[in-house]
């Protein structure tokens, strides 16, 4: 293996390099070979992001989030279409990132359920055809870290310009990589293949309803950051129950680790350095392999922005609680929606 070809591997492929190396002299490679990336990684999303801010304004430092989230998807994974299919698919999704997030934070509750509703679903039929790739996770994310963040007036229209920027060089990229990948699914087969009694389309049905309706719970119940709470839902909420269960265990568990690593780093370093809690987090996710250490280090990123809006302590109690929230609703609506389903399949089988 050559060392680009190293460096393209994810956190769990450059770990078992490392492990089944034969020498010493070759595990210490691989291993400068991974810190490497995830350096020059961190480094090249830290200039990304900072360029859309400087572009398009500090308010819109997310929008360059959400586009680097969405460019380092593409890069690797395609959609399962050909070539015009996928590019009519990406523009779609921008779309819906364009419009779908700030339409919602105008909206009560009951209407604002609506639109996450279609949305997260449209998200999931257009996005995730082949659900191994999970592709859904990341623009799930950005619609939810978008709604989370609104802008008005002339930063909304900066935002725009910022995701139109996106989708050209995502567009680009996407040309580039997967070029030499010939499907003969195109757009309209997604449409042909959707059926409620396939586990993919009542997987999309499952995540759009779960995160949605849970959104509307903590929104109703006047609690803050329903974002939080969403994101946790969506990432709970894979596409196999088993998977489901796994991350039902472990995503509050570990969230609350990382709100004590936070504290603790947060008094340890001097008040200057506190911003780059967010980076170090980011390196963290990228060495960790395992769902439970993401978890962890994620939660660094995300405290430091509300610990400006709430403060220390009730930004962590808000973390600790949306993610205690969502991981009880999962659990309820996953058991709920194996019983109805097994009901349904019950009625359809001849007696």
């Amino acid at each position: 293996m050559t060392i680009y070809q190293a460096m393209q591997l994810n956190a769990a492929g450059s770990k078992s390099l490392i492990k089944n190396s034969h020498s010493r002299k070759e595990s210490v490679k691989w291993s400068f070979v991974y810190l490497l990336k995830v350096i020059l990684t961190v480094a090249f999303c830290f200039v990304f992001v900072t360029c859309f801010s400087l572009l398009f304004g500090s308010e819109n430092s997310i929008a360059g989030v959400v586009v680097l989230l969405i460019l380092l998807l593409v890069r690797q994974s395609d959609f399962g279409m050909n070539m015009p299919g996928s590019m009519l698919a990406l523009f779609l999704l921008f779309a819906i990132l364009c419009v779908s997030p700030m339409a919602a934070s105008l909206l009560s509750p009951f209407p604002a359920f609506l639109v996450h509703l279609l949305s997260i679903f449209a998200i999931t039929f257009l996005g995730c055809h082949n659900i191994i790739m999970c592709n859904h996770f990341t623009f799930v994310l950005g619609y939810l870290l978008l709604f989370g963040y609104p802008v008005t007036g002339n930063s909304y229209i900066c935002r725009l310009k910022a995701l139109l920027l996106g989708y050209m060089i995502c567009a680009a990229v996407y040309c580039i990589r997967h070029r030499n990948h010939h499907f003969r699914r195109g757009f309209f087969h997604l449409l042909e293949e959707f059926h409620l009694h396939s586990s993919r389309s009542q997987w999309q049905l499952r995540i759009s309803l779960a995160t949605s309706s849970a959104m509307l719970l903590t929104t109703c119940m006047g609690l803050p950051r329903a974002m939080w709470v969403g994101i946790a839902c969506m990432s709970i909420m894979a596409p196999f129950i088993t998977d489901c269960t796994y991350r039902e265990l472990r995503r509050a568990p570990f969230n609350i680790a990382g709100c004590l690593l936070f504290i603790l780093l947060y008094h340890a370093l001097p008040k200057n350095l506190h911003p780059f809690l967010g980076i170090l987090g980011g390196i963290g996710v990228g060495f960790s392999a395992k769902y439970s250490f993401q978890n962890i280090f994620n939660v660094l990123g995300a405290l430091i922005i509300a610990t400006d809006l709430f403060g220390l302590y009730p930004a962590v109690l808000i973390r600790i609680a949306a993610n205690l929230m969502a991981t009880f609703y999962c659990i309820g609506f996953n058991i709920l929606w194996e019983h109805v389903r097994h009901k349904l399949q019950s009625v359809r089988q001849p007696a």
